[in-house]
């Protein structure tokens, strides 16, 4: 991360200076991801693959609590700390509907989250709200995932203990009609047909051919697994919204210098025009 200073101390890893590129409830909350809440002191606390972690800001500094030099490698890829935000959002303020998005909601972060989890997410997320989204994915977690260690909390279920259960079986989750998807999803991950390890290292196009062959996989979910699951910044998943936005500011298409980091523009406009609108 540009211009930031990472200390580590007995409390946690002090990312100093970091706050400006780095909004937490912006991030967090934004419809990315579905693990993480705020409490009521303002922290936020989430799960990724098998770790907890806590956050919280305190000025212009990110703290990142109860973690050392051994585990912070983990949460630094999570969180994308390797890529210059700082220089990202110059090149961003040399177009004008970005630059009034940046001046609205700056320090908006793309996550960089395990694949399996991303595209089940996602799966479920198809003609839902974030609240629901996460409490289905709460429920599917306690109910199938692993403890982890001094928490209450569980680790997300792996495709092979997905792939066992039956739609019956998954109806606590409340999920509907989105079970089946969900299921043919980790049976595709269990039995090899799927290998999203393979499908990160394929060209993006490929890759995306290759997602769409999931049950309930349509190009909005896909482009989303793509960007928030395999770190394919370029990707810009089109909703609803992200269409309007699209077609009234960018009929012709993102600008050519914008186009290698579109899917992290696009989260930044998202908000910003979702929210004044």
């Amino acid at each position: 991360m540009a211009e930031v200073s990472t200390v580590f101390a007995p409390e946690g890893v002090h990312l100093v200076g970091a706050a400006r590129q780095f909004a937490l409830p912006e991030t967090l909350d934004c419809g990315q991801a579905f693990r993480w809440r705020m409490l009521a002191d303002g922290r936020w606390e989430g799960v990724a693959g098998s770790r907890f972690l806590t956050l919280e800001r305190r000025g212009e500094d990110i703290v990142l609590l109860g973690i050392g030099a051994d585990v912070f490698p983990f949460w630094a890829d999570y969180f994308d700390l390797g890529r210059d935000y700082a220089a990202l959002e110059q090149l961003f303020r040399h177009n004008p509907p970005l630059r009034r998005a940046m001046d609205f909601c700056p320090g908006i972060r793309v996550l960089r989250q395990e694949p399996w989890e991303t595209l089940c997410t996602f799966i479920l997320s198809a003609n839902n709200n974030i609240p629901r989204i996460k409490g289905i994915v709460e429920r599917l977690c306690q109910g199938w995932g692993e403890t982890i260690p001094k928490t209450a909390l569980r680790t997300f279920p792996t495709p092979e203990r997905l792939a066992a259960l039956s739609p019956g079986e998954l109806a606590p989750i409340r999920a509907g009609w989105r079970s089946e998807y969900l299921l043919d999803a980790a049976r595709r991950v269990a039995a090899g047909q799927l290998d999203l390890l393979a499908l990160a290292q394929l060209p993006t196009e490929e890759a995306l051919a290759g997602l769409l062959e999931v049950k309930g996989v349509g190009e909005k979910v896909a482009r989303c697994v793509l960007l928030f699951g395999f770190g394919r910044v370029e990707c810009i998943p089109m909703d609803v919204w992200m269409k309007r936005v699209m077609a009234e500011l960018y009929p012709r298409g993102l600008p050519r210098y914008l186009r290698p980091y579109g899917g992290i523009a696009q989260q930044t406009l998202f908000h910003y025009y979702r929210t004044i609108r």
